[in-house]
């Protein structure tokens, strides 16, 4: 059976950060009104499926179609028992790579364990090269943590790691309308830093979000950012970035919000989304969740008493998709892009 499958594994819900852009929500908003719908994510973390679900389903991983697991969250590393799973995946055979806000790899033993652990790439979040802007975009829950715990985090994690050749790092920047500069600033810190690779995304809101029209881009800003993409691309100061097509992805989500065709689109194909409460999608777009909802009828599938190895076995091919967004450009680095940013020989 051919491992092609990349899994985005949302492994826990709750998460210090209180970022009012991410894909979770916030956790004032869902307080007062939880969301209930199926395939909407929330930081409250009231369907988290416990520690020993996890673990076994990880432990199908072997053998399995799944060739590479991106744990995401919230943020899992704030929950030690995701040191447990990443083990148990690891023993699968399976690529891994963490996508953390970069404040827990401050803790020696987090660091140094995901390097023990072989961990392939580890991915950091980072919206700003300015320390205050950052913060905005990314502010603590608590006030206690921000920009400068980031940097120091990725510089432990850089420490442990030493001249081995993994983990790769690398640094994630959710690029908004106002700031297209981000682009560069933020490529030029990474390089400053040692950092691998580096993934500028387009920020992706519902139309209805608060934030959608000071945030998200329109026709106007394609070419203050096409000039940034430009010459990142032109001077990539020795960090892995995706491959050049992806400048066109980028232009043509920002070009119009919604619409259009993916043509040979892999999610339910080589891609796969799973929710903390065990939820398994066809890909994290929340259009294709609504569409999978609709068209389940209340079904759908799970890891809860699930098996990879089956689970993923019947899949159809590519195919054209008509529910093109945004979020889309944020899907092709963790399928096609990831062997180029996980590459540490020359000519990445």
């Amino acid at each position: 059976m051919p491992r092609d499958v990349t899994l985005l594994w949302a492994l826990r819900s709750p998460c210090a950060f209180a970022c009012p852009h991410c894909y979770f929500g916030t956790i004032e908003e869902h307080k007062d009104d939880p969301p209930e719908q199926a395939g909407v994510l929330s930081h409250l973390a009231r369907t988290d499926l416990p520690a020993n679900v996890l673990t076994d389903f990880a432990r199908t991983l072997a053998d399995s179609p799944v060739e590479r697991v991106i744990i995401a969250g919230g943020e899992p590393l704030d929950w030690p028992a995701a040191l447990e799973v990443i083990s148990l995946i690891k023993a699968g055979g399976c690529q891994v790579v963490v996508a953390t806000n970069g404040v827990p790899l401050t803790r020696p033993h987090v660091a140094e364990r995901l390097v023990a652990l072989g961990v392939d790439g580890v991915s950091v979040s980072l919206d700003s090269a300015d320390p205050e802007t950052n913060d905005q975009m990314r502010p603590s829950r608590s006030g206690r943590f921000g920009y400068h715990d980031v940097l120091e985090g990725i510089g432990a994690l850089l420490q442990a790691r030493g001249a081995r050749p993994a983990p790769r790092v690398g640094i994630y920047t959710v690029v908004t309308r106002s700031r297209p500069q981000e682009i560069t600033d933020v490529a030029r810190l990474a390089a400053s830093l040692g950092v691998d690779y580096y993934v500028p995304q387009p920020i992706s809101l519902a139309a209805d979000h608060q934030l959608f029209h000071p945030m998200c881009h329109t026709p106007g800003d394609v070419a203050d950012v096409g000039e940034y993409l430009d010459l990142l691309y032109s001077a990539p100061q020795g960090l892995a970035l995706p491959d050049p097509s992806y400048v066109q992805r980028f232009i043509a989500a920002i070009s119009t919000h919604d619409g259009g065709h993916v043509p040979d689109c892999f999610g339910g194909a080589r891609l796969f989304f799973i929710q903390p409460d065990g939820s398994v999608w066809d890909c994290p777009s929340d259009r294709r969740i609504a569409a999978q909802v609709t068209h389940a009828r209340g079904l759908r599938h799970t890891i809860e008493d699930g098996d990879a190895r089956t689970l993923f076995a019947t899949r159809p091919t590519c195919t054209d998709c008509s529910l093109f967004s945004r979020d889309c450009v944020n899907m092709w680095p963790l399928v096609l892009d990831m062997p180029r940013l996980l590459n540490p020989g020359p000519g990445r």
